[in-house]
């Protein structure tokens, strides 16, 4: 594509951000008509623009057409995660929600990591702007298992009476102690609780290594691994694996360790933070470093495993800190938050990259700013929010 239409690092770059600028501020209502209309109607819709707008990307031939298409897409896709948060805290007692979201949130790495052995492929067969035509036509019949599958516990027909009074009975006891406190707490007012900016700021961090990845890993290994196209879609699916293994594992590891009676589930989730920020600032440090392929792939693995493990633990914290009521609002201004900031790494990185003809730079920067994360969500996400009072 970049070759075909005169594309450089930095259009590729620019493409990205604006995704994630749209897609950043359109948490804010998205987060607030999930909690108002529910998960499965905003769904439905959200995921129905986006298909729409992937395939429209098929037929875009310059970059301002381009950046329309992305302008969208990112309007449809902001619901996404909050609506699957929501979806956790109506079907998942607290103590199995890390488990559950390490599940769905892996999806974002499974996506990455069979997409180029799938697409790749069809794009050498009948070229680039198919890989458009293909995802947008299965986000389309997503949507129509979605809406015909999809129900809240209490519209279920297929969920048993014992299970609904557990999910029932969990979900009073997580609201029942700070309700009176959390209804006082407006919209508006959330922005002014220190453990919401604690996300906002741990997030960003996050996000901004997480775009890097998600921008550039596949030209990056083209560019300093010499891989020809035909291979491109084995090696570039190998990091994301790591993904998957660090979002489901972070998961269940929480889990268990809730089980035994480590922490809190939002302690735990916090130390978990930590511990992978740090590890992850220092894989991604390292990669510049790496000399030949197999190195570079297992410091990539390495990194996505415990970013990963980071975002899936990030977006199990808001059903920790908020009642059922207000949890697709704070995590999505907690995702605001993170690719609100994140969007300028993409363009950053590609302008780096177009002025110095070197990775280094982006990769420190970027490691440094994945183990701040940590440091975020240790010492700033303390506490539940607070009420008005105590705010």
């Amino acid at each position: 594509m970049m070759k075909e239409l005169d594309l450089s690092a930095a259009d590729i770059g620019l493409m990205a951000s604006v995704f994630s600028w749209t897609y950043a501020v359109m948490q804010l209502p998205a987060g607030h008509l999930i909690d108002r209309l529910g998960s499965r109607r905003v769904y439905t819709v959200a995921v129905t623009l986006w298909s729409l707008a992937t395939l429209a990307t098929g037929l875009c031939y310059r970059l301002p057409q381009f950046l329309a298409a992305r302008l969208v897409l990112g309007v449809g896709e902001a619901p996404c995660f909050p609506a699957s948060a929501k979806i956790t805290t109506r079907w998942f007692p607290r103590r199995e929600r890390g488990t559950a979201t390490g599940i769905w949130d892996s999806s974002s790495k499974w996506g990455p990591a069979l997409a180029p052995l799938l697409l790749v492929p069809v794009m050498v067969h009948w070229g680039w702007r198919a890989l458009f035509v293909v995802t947008g036509v299965l986000g389309l019949i997503f949507v129509v298992a979605f809406w015909i599958g999809y129900r809240d516990p209490d519209g279920s027909r297929r969920l048993s009476a014992e299970e609904r009074d557990l999910i029932q009975a969990d979900a009073e006891a997580q609201d029942a102690p700070a309700e009176q406190e959390a209804e006082a707490v407006s919209w508006p007012r959330l922005f002014t609780q220190r453990t919401v900016w604690g996300m906002i700021l741990g997030f960003f961090c996050t996000i901004w290594i997480w775009n890097i990845f998600l921008a550039f890993l596949p030209l990056y290994l083209v560019r300093t691994q010499g891989i020809d196209l035909a291979k491109l879609g084995l090696y570039a699916s190998i990091p994301w694996l790591g993904g998957v293994v660090g979002d489901v594992g972070g998961g269940f590891l929480t889990t268990r360790l809730i089980a035994r009676g480590v922490g809190s589930p939002l302690k735990v989730r916090r130390m978990l933070i930590l511990a992978c920020a740090l590890l992850a600032g220092a894989s991604v440090m390292l990669v510049p470093s790496a000399h030949g392929l197999a190195p570079t792939l297992v410091l990539l693995t390495l990194a996505l495993c415990f970013i990963s493990a980071i975002t899936g633990s990030a977006w199990a914290i808001p059903g920790d800190v908020a009642p059922q009521h207000q949890v697709a609002s704070v995590g999505a201004i907690q995702n605001f938050g993170g690719y609100f900031g994140g969007a300028f790494s993409p363009l950053v990185a590609g302008l780096i990259v177009d002025r110095t003809d070197s990775w280094s730079p982006a990769f420190y920067t970027g490691g440094v700013v994945a183990a701040l994360a940590g440091l975020c969500y240790w010492f700033i996400v303390r506490r539940p929010i607070a009420g008005s009072a105590a705010a």
